[in-house]
């Protein structure tokens, strides 16, 4: 995400974060680097001037200048403003307790995506203890409820739609259901309109007014850049907006909405929307973000993601396969499966301080990952819980099934073996370091 914008600010950091002396022109030519990558990237002009003004003043400072390690409490400064022009502190959304009904109303242009991330929202709020319903008020669109219906399946939520043409009939129906049936989010997509539409801006002020919705969020694709900055603005002067949804965020290479929505509009972003599977939504974190922008990595929503594909008792059962030599290939198996929901490759090694930049994500061969996938799923049960029987004719089925050769069967074989020899000997030795350790403190 932001790859264009996190490449040259990462560069930037990475000189001039190492220097043990900077001088006013350093900081001047820095700013200069800034200021065309942020152009470059499509943030909001008046922005741009607000973030280059501010960050020259305070970096020509005494704190600064005169610093013990000037280059990092630049890095530092800089990292604080841009953690402030992404919004400050993350905002979730102001829900009311589970026993009280909360109503989310999404708006947007069409082709926003706004049917899909109501869905990937109501997983969201589902995974959160909470008990959502969809409503399905596009009635403009072909086969718009018919696609949240579908999608409602997926995420395991129930969809409310009446076959009616006004969509605050449907919107009332639904409200009356929540009610009846105790579900307590309610979250209503819209029809897509442009906001010069008078009759169909009406309508949704209509909407609006008939659900009383404790969040009005814009869903905006954040590949329209700066258009989703005057898009914001011209909902939230109709409907008064409570925050702002990006999609595509992912794809945007540019990230000139993430960075100008708050400050010309004042509204958060709260959600970004980060691959098209039903899990692809996050909660937007200024300060992670700002991290990643400028190649200071993500710990925390790596762990976060980590967390999210392992429990602590599922790590410490493979922890003790590898030291008692039981890891199996159908245990690798189901280790790349947990890596792929984290995400790509790319997307990983962003989150890893450090990496960013340096080319080490080139380094790993994803479709090689694929084909080694590829291999194992074209092992029998039996010979995935024990390599050691598969000898050259089911090295032979095994490459025909898989569509490798016998060569690359048995370089994988090899690896795993290497692997398990290494991840042995780590697990063991970490083991004996935690006795050690427990036995320093009892004494």
């Amino acid at each position: 995400m932001l790859d264009r914008l996190s490449g040259k600010l990462g560069d930037l950091m990475r000189q001039i974060g190492g220097k043990a002396h900077i001088s006013e022109k350093n900081i001047q030519d820095a700013i200069n680097e800034i200021k065309i990558a942020l152009l470059e990237a499509d943030v909001n002009l008046r922005v741009v001037r607000r973030f280059v003004n501010q960050a020259t003043e305070e970096a020509l400072g005494e704190k600064v200048l005169r610093s013990v390690t000037p280059g990092q409490q630049f890095v530092k400064l800089l990292y604080d403003k841009m953690v402030a022009l992404l919004g400050g502190e993350s905002q979730g959304l102001a829900l009311k307790g589970p026993d009280t009904q909360s109503v989310i109303l999404l708006a947007g242009l069409q082709g926003s995506g706004k049917t899909t991330t109501a869905a990937k929202l109501a997983l969201h709020l589902r995974g959160q203890g909470r008990r959502p319903l969809l409503v399905a008020a596009d009635l403009v669109r072909p086969a718009a409820v018919q696609q949240l219906v579908v999608l409602g399946e997926k995420a395991g939520v129930e969809v409310h739609h009446e076959d009616v043409k006004d969509p605050v009939q449907v919107v009332r129906g639904a409200l009356s259901r929540a009610r009846k049936e105790q579900f307590d989010t309610v979250i209503v997509d819209t029809s897509g309109r442009l906001q010069a539409d008078e009759a169909l801006m009406a309508e949704l002020v209509r909407i609006r007014d008939a659900a009383s919705p404790v969040e009005v969020l814009l869903v905006a694709d954040a590949m329209t850049g700066q258009n989703a900055v005057d898009i914001a603005r011209e909902f939230d002067a109709r409907v008064t907006l409570t925050g702002v949804i990006l999609t595509k965020f992912d794809s945007d290479t540019r990230g000139g909405a993430a960075l100008s929505v708050k400050s010309i509009t004042g509204k958060p972003i709260k959600f970004v929307g980060v691959g098209e599977k039903l899990d692809g939504l996050e909660a937007f974190h200024p300060e992670r973000i700002a991290s990643r922008i400028l190649g200071m990595g993500d710990v925390v929503s790596l762990v976060e993601k980590a967390q999210a594909t392992m429990e602590q008792g599922e790590a410490e059962r493979l922890q003790d396969k590898l030291a008692s030599e039981t890891f199996t290939l159908e245990d690798m198996l189901d280790q790349y499966r947990r890596m792929r929901k984290m995400g790509s490759i790319q997307s990983i090694m962003e989150m890893i301080p450090g990496l960013k930049g340096t080319g080490a994500e080139e380094k790993i061969d994803e479709q090689g990952m694929k084909r080694e996938e590829a291999i194992i799923l074209s092992m029998t049960r039996k010979e995935r819980r024990n390599y050691r029987i598969i000898g050259p004719k089911r090295r032979t089925r095994i490459a025909r099934g898989s569509g490798t050769s016998v060569f690359e069967v048995n370089r994988f074989l090899k690896k795993f073996e290497k692997t398990c020899l290494m991840m042995k000997k780590m697990s063991k030795n970490s083991k004996y370091q935690a006795q050690v350790l427990s036995q320093l403190g009892g004494s």
